[in-house]
């Protein structure tokens, strides 16, 4: 993929002030060598090079403690030179490739987004007349191999500390909501490197996050000062649709480990974001790109067969309804025998006492490039809610163990009243699920709209209680998490 040339200014400029940051170290370690080289100088003799006795030179306390220093400040910077296990050789000076805080500076220039708000209002208006550029059947598009569409990023937590603060909570640990925002805008960009085609200046696709299908943690602990890479490509799409696949791993001890695989589903629509728009096809090379192309087809299947299996449009099978049936009977009443007479068993919690919401007012800050909140913001909020609520319910910090089937249903507008509800709707063992339910607040029409469903689960370091619903509206939240999540994240519990 080309990079414009507003996008290599920038790049450059960063070069150029790291550069100009390098230079400054070295001009500082050029001083302090020559100071050291001084110092022991004035302890030899400059004829026969051999030390010179106290009887014959005396130096002042000052200049020996100068000379002290010089000599502790040399160890000190060549012990720190050979002491950082977090940063990663190919993020050092001058390396070509995509850092993280210019993904959003590469899509605003895909699709013409301007910074400010008043002018990004008009840009966006301006991009309806782009639609006659949008291929009226995909077989006018070229097809594509997956090597178009790969991208690394780095993330360089560790060679540049100034990043930290964004991405680190007051434990010092990485706020994981704030790498959910960066696999989202990478997934975006992926995908236009995929649909990329030279002859234009702008792209006329509106690609936005449809769902993310999976991400699977491959390690639980994300260090705060060692690099991060990221590296994506698409692998599946359909006539509108793009499955991007990223992983993420972290450079410590020599070497590149990887922290987390994930899937998102991308849609193409079109300018003014109001229908379906075509992509370019995939045409796969060698047997494991082919295997790849599989996978894709296989999870777009089992999204289909889901969908239709949602408890909203079919009743609960025979072995649903024995689950909801045994639940209610162990929380019957011996005494009473009475529908109304419930009893919470030991070591158990109603459904309906494990609950935290919360309310996001969206304001432009956190628009994406076309004029919406950005999906990963949302992923972040709602994320850090569901956290919030397991580590409530389980009494101690939890791990994130997967992310699973975060549907975007409806986008939300700028100056939304955004609710948040999470519900831990299932336990096992140290393992805690939660669902968060996101809406946006009409308050002129009091009316609600869901935008999105979250379901995330995280780790305990200890047992947690079993979570019970009381009622028939908390029975089906359970059974769709048994019957639906949990199979899919059975490996990982």
């Amino acid at each position: 993929m080309t990079y414009e040339p507003g996008s290599r200014r920038v790049f450059l400029s960063c070069v150029r002030l790291r550069s100009a940051a390098q230079r400054s170290v070295l001009q500082r370690k050029s001083v302090i060598s020559v100071l050291f080289r001084f110092f022991s100088s004035l302890s030899s003799d400059p004829e026969s090079g051999s030390a010179v006795s106290s009887d014959s030179i005396m130096l002042s306390p000052r200049l020996l403690a100068l000379r002290a220093a010089a000599s502790l400040t040399c160890r000190s910077l060549c012990w720190a030179a050979a002491s950082r296990p977090g940063q990663a050789p190919d993020m050092a000076e001058g390396n070509p490739l995509l850092h993280v805080s210019n993904v959003r500076n590469r899509l605003r220039e895909i699709v013409g987004a301007s910074t400010n708000w008043s002018d990004h209002q008009q840009a966006m208006a301006e991009r309806v007349s782009l639609a006659s550029m949008l291929a009226r059947s995909q077989s006018q598009l070229p097809a594509k191999r997956m090597k178009d569409s790969f991208l690394e990023v780095h993330l360089p937590l560790g060679s540049e500390p100034a990043l930290r603060e964004k991405y680190l909570t007051n434990h010092n640990t990485v706020r994981f909501g704030r790498i959910l925002e960066d696999l989202d805008s990478l997934a975006v960009l992926i995908s236009y490197s995929h649909t990329y085609n030279p002859a234009l200046k702008r792209s006329p696709l509106s690609i936005v996050t449809a769902l993310v299908d999976k991400i699977d943690m491959r390690q639980h602990v994300i260090y705060p000062d060692c690099d991060i890479k990221f590296t994506g490509q698409v692998t599946w799409v359909g006539r509108s649709s793009i499955e991007a696949k990223m992983h993420m791993s972290q450079y410590r001890d020599g070497a590149y480990a990887p922290v987390l695989d994930a899937t998102f589903v991308m849609v193409a629509r079109d300018p003014g974001n109001k229908r379906a728009a075509f992509v370019n096809p995939l045409a796969p090379e060698g047997p494991e790109e082919e295997k790849l192309l599989q996978e894709g087809e296989a999870n777009k299947s089992r999204r289909v067969e889901l969908s239709t299996a949602s408890l909203l449009k079919v009743a609960p099978t025979n072995e649903e309804q024995k689950i909801i049936h045994d639940l209610f009977l162990n929380t019957l009443d011996a005494n009473t025998v009475s529908f109304r007479s419930r009893v919470l068993p030991p070591n158990s919690v109603w459904m309906e006492d494990a609950k935290l919401k919360g309310l996001e007012i969206c304001h432009p800050q956190q628009r994406n490039i076309f004029n919406r909140i950005f999906g990963g913001f949302l992923m972040r909020k709602a994320y850090e809610l569901g956290w919030a609520n397991a580590c409530s319910f389980g009494g101690c910090r939890p791990s994130l163990v997967a992310v699973d089937d975060i549907l975007f249903q409806k986008p939300v507008e700028i100056g939304s009243l955004l609710m948040l509800s999470s519900q831990v709707c299932y336990t096992q063992g140290k393992y805690i699920q939660v669902r968060v339910h996101s809406e946006v607040f009409d308050p002129l029409t009091r009316q609600h709209s869901t935008t999105n469903i979250f379901h995330y689960t995280f780790a305990s370091d200890r047992d947690v209680p079993s979570v019970i619903p009381q009622t028939y509206g908390g029975e089906p939240v359970l059974v769709l998490v048994l019957v639906l999540v949990l199979p899919a994240a059975s490996p990982r519990i």
